[in-house]
This record gives C-alpha cells, sequence and structure tokens, in this order.
C-alpha cells in the first residue's frame, strides 16, 4: 500500500469509545385493515441495546438470522432513523441531526454489505461505482484525479487497474466484495459496519476477505462493528463480541472469554455448533440444543424473551422478569441471565 493512498492515515488507537450506543430501539409499525391504517402492534426489531466500539477495534455482533443484528448496523449508520435513544459518534448524538448535518459525519461512517453482487448497480461500470462517493462529497479536483484515486483503490484491494472499465457481472463474487470494500474506502473513513460481508462467499474466498479487512485496519487504524452469525469468523476478526437474540443484547465478553466460558444459554448453544478441528476436544464437548422457532419480534415473550427455548428455564422469574446486562466480578464480561 503507497503511502499517499487514498485511505489517508488515521489517529492512533485509544481507549475512547468512537461510536456509543444508548437504549437504541427501532420498531417497525404493523398495520392492517381495508385501507391499512390500523396499527395492529410493533415489530421490535432492535429493543433498547447498549453498545460501544473503541476506536480501532472490532466489535462483533453474533446472533440467528432476524434477530436484528443488520438493523443495528443500518440504525447506527442512520440509514434507519431509530425509534428513540441515541447514537454518539465521536461525541456527537447523530440521532439529533438532519440530512444536512449528517453529510459531513457520513463520510467517515461506511458499510460492506452483505450480497457483493446486489450491492452493485450493474448499469454502472464498477470504477464508477467506487469513484461515485468521491463525486458526490467533492473530494476529487478533475477527472484525472479521480482516475488516480479509483486506480489506488484498487490496488490496495488487490484487483488491477485495469478492471476498472468493466462490469459487476463480469466479476467472481470474491472480487466484487473487494470492489465494495473499495468504495467504503474511498472517503477515509474512521468506522466501517461489515454486514455479514463474507457470508454469501465461499470459505476459501472468505478468509482472503477476511484477511484482506484485517490488513486494512492494521493499516489504517479502522473501526468496525462485524455484524455475521458464523461464529467462527467472528472469533477470527473481533476483539470482543455481542451476542443478540430477538432484539436484546444478551451477552458480551473478550472473544477468548466468550468461547472459553461462555454464559448465557443461548451463545452457549449457538457455540457449541461451531466444528472444532480437534477430534478429541469435539467428542467431549457438550452439546445444546434450542427446541422450538425464534418467537416473533411482533409479539415477544414476557420475562427473558429467551425462555421459550431456554434448558435451564426457572419460574416464575424467567418468565416475569426481564434480566439485565450483569457485570460478572474477575472479568470483563456481561450476561443478561437470571441464572447469575
Amino acid at each position: 500500500m503507497t503511502m499517499n493512498s487514498p485511505v489517508g492515515s488515521m489517529s492512533e488507537q485509544t481507549n475512547k469509545p468512537l461510536v456509543e450506543i444508548s437504549d437504541l430501539t427501532v420498531y417497525f409499525p404493523v398495520f392492517k385493515g381495508i385501507l391499512g391504517k390500523r396499527k395492529v402492534g410493533d415489530i421490535k426489531a432492535v429493543d433498547g441495546i447498549n453498545l460501544y466500539v473503541n476506536k480501532g477495534e472490532t466489535l462483533g455482533l453474533v446472533g440467528e438470522s432476524g434477530c436484528g443484528k443488520s438493523t443495528t448496523g443500518l440504525a447506527v449508520l442512520q440509514l434507519i432513523r431509530p425509534t428513540s435513544g441515541s447514537v454518539l459518534f465521536e461525541g456527537t448524538d447523530i440521532t439529533r441531526l438532519n440530512d444536512r448535518e449528517l453529510r459531513p459525519i457520513r463520510s467517515k461512517m461506511q458499510i460492506i454489505f452483505q450480497d457483493p453482487f446486489s450491492s452493485l448497480n450493474p448499469r454502472m461500470t464498477v470504477g464508477d461505482f467506487v469513484g461515485e462517493p468521491l463525486l458526490v462529497h467533492n473530494r476529487v479536483k478533475d477527472k484525472s484525479d479521480l482516475y488516480q484515486r479509483i486506480e489506488e483503490l484498487f490496488k490496495i484491494v488487490g484487483l488491477d487497474t485495469g478492471m476498472a472499465s468493466r462490469y459487476p457481472h463480469e466479476f467472481s463474487g470474491g472480487q466484487r466484495q473487494r470492489i465494495g470494500v473499495a468504495r467504503a474506502l474511498a472517503l477515509k473513513p474512521s468506522f466501517i459496519i461489515c454486514d455479514e460481508p463474507v457470508s454469501a462467499l465461499d470459505v476459501s474466498i472468505q478468509a482472503q476477505i477476511i484477511n484482506l479487512l484485517e490488513e486494512l485496519q492494521d493499516e489504517f487504524h479502522l473501526t468496525y462493528l462485524f455484524i455475521a452469525h458464523d461464529l467462527a469468523v467472528v472469533r477470527h476478526i473481533s476483539d470482543r463480541i455481542a451476542v443478540m437474540y430477538l432484539g436484546d443484547i444478551v451477552e458480551i465478553a473478550d472473544r477468548n472469554d466468550l468461547y472459553l466460558d461462555p454464559l448465557h444459554p443461548y451463545t452457549k448453544a449457538l457455540l457449541s455448533v461451531v466444528p472444532i478441528p480437534d477430534p478429541a476436544v469435539e467428542e467431549l464437548r457438550e452439546e445444546v440444543l434450542l427446541e422450538g422457532e425464534v418467537p416473533s419480534p411482533l409479539n415477544p415473550p414476557t420475562g427473558c424473551k429467551f425462555h421459550p427455548r431456554c434448558p435451564f428455564l426457572m419460574k416464575p422469574v424467567c418468565l416475569e422478569k426481564k434480566p439485565v446486562l450483569k457485570l460478572m466480578k474477575g472479568s470483563g464480561q456481561r450476561v443478561a441471565c437470571h441464572l447469575y
């Protein structure tokens, strides 16, 4: 990577959170009736979560499909406006800003989407796609400057600069995801949300993209919120991991603490199905099987939302009282469970 790369140099990593999420809720109203005007409830996609992401770190956000992970990411970027709560970016509550006020901040916050094909405009060359943010935010002087920046971005993500005039259908899935990464880097962001960026790729290609993201983070001191359902991938790239279930955060821990000593029954169930390459360890591992399906966010269970599927259900407390995240003594782990 060149010294004059378009990403530029970032400030050194500190312990001050770059992003702070407080009591964030995202509800989607549901309407019925002949004219569709009678409100019958809310889909509680995100239900009052609290998270922070330190500068230079990667926070993994994991959970089953439909638990609210992607909605959280979109709400942090204000691509979906939250119902309530706050999102502080560099100390500024961006939920209170209008679109005009958000514009200069948006260049510092970018996203890499899950599907590397549907996220690309099939009618644009990939060079135009990567360069579009530079034009929208007036970051280039002229066409010559634009082409130079596009070439630099292609080199950074490991693509041949001669490919810039091609269209998305001419690339493989891994190459298309590299194009998405290049676009995310174009405006020199400090924070990138990776929304399941490797789930649609082959395993061998997944490793290449993960390695690329780690190299970029080291080089430019980027901060990631890495959303995924594959816990093996999340463990590899994350510093801390938050586990999400039905709109709630049920456990947060350092990645090694979470994998060595998971506390929440849901976390144990997720980890019990992650393959371990050592047959001896695999044979001794306790398997936790969950019964039933994830309840509807339109009508979530009372008390602990996990109680209908929990093998350690305690009546009546789990049915009546919603657990809060507790800090466990002797570690930095936090868990929302009545067992502790």
